[in-house]
């Protein structure tokens, strides 16, 4: 099933054209990847993409459900989302199972598998042996990867990442990318990930969307090449 299907899409800011007929895809069950030179304007696409930015032209279709019939549910995480404060009162865990309250209802007790979905999420991004700290007293890395953490907690059917191993050593970084591939291909979650270390990721993703320069225009233009 298509989540998201993008056509010719084209973005300005001001009078520069920046993104020029991009079209690409993502279907439930896979795992793409997003690259290109610094500058390619990649995270301007996905937030065209997700409504953030309007383009001046294209279409942009998102998916209404899942392959089950339900409201699809998206998660989004940009670069260095993570801005808590060191009076941010809740500690790790307490932030984390957060995201499982939409899903229980926000008056009911998480159950058993709400608390393993939990852990699942901290240890993929390394964060479980710090889930008793305060978020506040958190480096700016260690609150992005609990960022990352809550998101997956949600259980979303679309994951759209930009950029997320950033302060990652390469260790976490694969157990990340082994968790994205396992969601992807297991429980048919459709993940779009922004990277720029493509050639790690090549093993764990199913396909790899590249923004390349026009060779054609003066102007800052890219197209995809997939």
């Amino acid at each position: 099933m298509r989540y998201i299907d993008v056509k010719d899409l084209t973005f300005f800011y001001d009078e520069e054209p920046v993104l020029m007929d991009v079209n690409y895809h993502v279907d439930e069950g896979e795992f793409v990847i997003l690259t290109g030179e610094n500058g390619a304007a990649k995270s301007t696409l996905i937030r065209s993409t997700l409504g953030l930015l309007t383009p001046a032209k294209g279409t942009i279709e998102l998916a209404k459900t899942n392959s089950k019939g339900e409201k699809l549910s998206i998660g989004y995480i940009p670069q260095q989302i993570a801005s808590f404060n060191a009076g941010f009162p809740s500690t790790v865990l307490e932030l984390v199972c957060s995201g499982r309250y939409p899903r229980s209802g926000w008056f009911k007790k998480l159950q058993k598998r709400d608390h393993e979905h939990v852990q699942k999420a901290l240890e993929s991004v390394g964060m479980w042996e710090m889930r008793h700290k305060r978020i506040g007293d958190l480096s700016g890395g260690q609150k992005q990867r609990i960022s990352l953490a809550r998101m997956f907690a949600t259980d979303p059917d679309l994951l759209v990442l930009d950029e997320p191993t950033t302060g990652m050593d390469e260790e976490s970084r694969k157990n990340f990318y082994r968790l994205l591939r396992h969601s992807a291909h297991q429980h048919q979650k459709a993940i779009l990930m922004i990277t720029h270390d493509h050639e790690d990721i090549k093993e764990f993703s199913d396909r790899e969307i590249r923004l390349v320069r026009r060779e054609d225009t003066p102007w800052r233009c890219f197209h995809m090449n997939s």
